[in-house]
């Protein structure tokens, strides 16, 4: 949940009113959002960083609220004056206009070359804007905010505001090879080429972190005007050149990414907090985008839509009971502009800032949020049941006990790791293992999901191999495997895996182990395998020849028992022998 801070006063000047800490905080809960802090610039810096960094730091009071991570419209003192002020009813939600320039048009033309790295872009243009500092402050801190939010650290969508009285249109985005672009980048005093750029910002706080978007790419996006003056180089920097200050009446924003929607909604998001700075309140310029098939696009959207709400159903789904009329007030309440459509229906508009708002049952949350929790009548539950724990849950715990009292450690591990551990360190090809594979691994150790409880167990082992011996550790919890049968092509699979390392391998306590779980369970030992249970030797990799067997229950193979072969144990970074059993516990139910 993203937190933003703000001014106390600026924001009451802004909401035309004063509050007392205890007033603002209920205000906050009543509209869906929390105060999380009371604090200043002073007190943060004195906690972060001592008595003497703190002296002649500001004294003034700063909130930190905390917002919705879906609530991108609340991320500045903007958004959130004016959602407050229409909750509070004492003002309308604006209408957002998108106008024809009186010129021509700025265009945006996207080169084929920028598909191999971020291939989309949109802009906008906010006329005849007047800054403040506050103001001004609030812009760009809300740029950081969608940064951090919704773009994912830049990574889908990067933000460049540009003062548009500086720059000539039209304008270009391309890639290009990082040695060909030069330009002065914002806050320096000479040209860098986007090769030494790199070199530059590796150790600036701020910027480092973006870097390996583009860093390994034989080519990086830029974007320049009509005189090839660059603009910016996304998603690292904006140009010196074409820097906004408080001085700045037009500006030209441009958002490039890798996910399309993700660029709309931001593009929406800043030209809807702050066109209410513009000349002509609540209007912004269209841009053209010439995509790099050829296409023409007008940016931004500012798309309203229509949603037709059944008023008995947000009845029964909130918990309340009131008519067409009221709940159309609730919504309105929220910035959703509703009507009363006949049928038990309302018509509900979507604005362009309320982009959280997919499903009905958004809608239904806004009616709960205005109608106010705590105005909900607690009611009983129209029917009477008695909870029962899940079967498989149930076993599950009572062969942790059983375990436990045997003198086993149970172990928690990872339910993804490497494909390595359940295929070369068990001595078994990938191939042969219905592994679910993961398709985008962020490292090595977590490439697919667990088949088997055995590589957890002897990693934990290696682990703690300085304690004392014997290790004894066991683990009951699923592992994964691939079934077609299934709607999303893979399975659960509950299983009880249990290791035993000393300087023997204590196969016989294994084996002795088994046996008393299966007396536990009722199961006789059964040579034939068909009503009880029974051993059968067996051929497996991961365990020595000789010294292994599965386990056979009502006919079919639900474990496998044995000494486990030395090339596995060392593999594992041991040097000891070790026993281990694996069993299916879900045939027991």
């Amino acid at each position: 949940m993203p937190t933003i801070s703000i001014n106390r006063d600026l924001l009451f000047s802004a909401l035309g009113k004063c509050y007392s800490e205890e007033e603002f905080d209920e205000l906050c809960f009543e509209f869906g959002i929390e105060l999380d802090e009371v604090t200043s610039d002073k007190l943060i810096i004195l906690k972060e960083q001592g008595t003497e960094r703190s002296e002649g730091a500001s004294e003034e009071v700063i909130y930190k609220i905390d917002i919705p991570a879906n609530r991108y419209d609340l991320l500045c003192l903007e958004g959130l004056v004016q959602g407050l002020q229409v909750f509070l009813g004492e003002t309308g939600f604006p209408p957002f206009k998108v106008i024809p320039s009186q010129t021509v048009p700025q265009r945006l033309i996207v080169k084929s070359s920028t598909c191999s790295i971020r291939p989309y872009a949109v802009a906008a243009v906010l006329r005849n804007i007047h800054f403040d500092q506050n103001t001004f402050n609030s812009f760009i801190d809300l740029q950081d905010k969608l940064h951090q939010n919704l773009c994912r650290k830049r990574s889908l969508v990067a933000i460049g505001t540009h003062d548009l009285d500086t720059v000539q249109g039209p304008f270009y985005y391309e890639a290009l090879s990082p040695d060909s672009i030069k330009f002065q980048p914002l806050n320096q005093t000479k040209e860098f080429t986007a090769s030494q750029l790199m070199d530059l910002y590796a150790t600036d706080s701020h910027l480092r972190h973006y870097l390996p978007i583009i860093k390994d790419s034989p080519v990086y996006p830029v974007i320049k005007d009509s005189n090839g003056v660059v603009l910016s180089m996304p998603p690292i920097i904006n140009g010196e050149h074409s820097k906004i200050t408080l001085k700045t009446r037009n500006v030209f924003i441009e958002c490039t990414a890798t996910d399309l929607t993700k660029a709309s909604i931001v593009l929406d998001t800043l030209v809807c907090m702050f066109s209410r700075y513009c000349q002509d309140q609540f209007t912004v310029e269209i841009c053209e985008i010439e995509t790099s098939q050829g296409g023409i696009k007008n940016y931004p959207i500012l798309k309203t839509r229509q949603e037709k709400i059944d008023v008995n159903k947000i009845n029964r789904m909130v918990g309340i009971n009131e008519q067409a009329d009221k709940v159309a007030d609730l919504l309105t309440r929220m910035c959703l502009t509703a009507t009363v459509a006949g049928n038990g229906c309302l018509s509900v508009t979507i604005p362009p800032t309320r982009h959280d708002i997919i499903h009905a049952c958004d809608v239904y949350e806004d009616v709960a949020i205005a109608f106010g929790y705590n105005n909900i009548e607690k009611t009983l539950p129209s029917t009477n049941t008695i909870a029962a724990q899940f079967p498989l849950n149930k076993l599950s715990d009572q062969l942790r006990d059983q375990l436990a009292q045997a003198g086993f450690t149970e172990a928690l591990t990872f339910s993804l790791c490497s494909k390595e551990d359940i295929s070369d360190k068990l001595r078994k090809p990938l191939s042969s293992i219905p592994a679910v594979h993961v398709s985008n691994p962020k490292t090595l150790e977590f490439q697919v999901a667990r088949s088997t409880l055995l590589p957890g167990l002897l990693k934990t082992i290696a682990a703690n191999r300085k304690l004392p011996l014997p290790l004894k550790f066991f683990e009951v919890s699923d592992v994964v495997l691939k079934d077609k049968q299934r709607d999303v092509g893979a399975r659960n699979c509950r299983k009880l895996c249990l290791v035993y390392y000393n300087k023997s391998p204590g196969f016989e306590l294994v084996h002795g182990l088994l046996d008393r779980l299966m007396q536990l369970l009722e199961i006789p030992l059964d040579p034939t395998g068909t009503t009880g249970y029974s051993l059968k030797a067996c051929d497996d990799a991961t365990f020595f020849p000789g010294r292994c067997a599965h386990v056979v229950f009502a006919g079919a193979t639900v474990g496998v028992l044995g000494v486990l072969h030395p090339e596995v144990v060392t593999s594992f970074d041991l040097n000891l022998p070790c026993s281990a059993l694996e069993l299916n516990v879900e045939p027991f139910l």
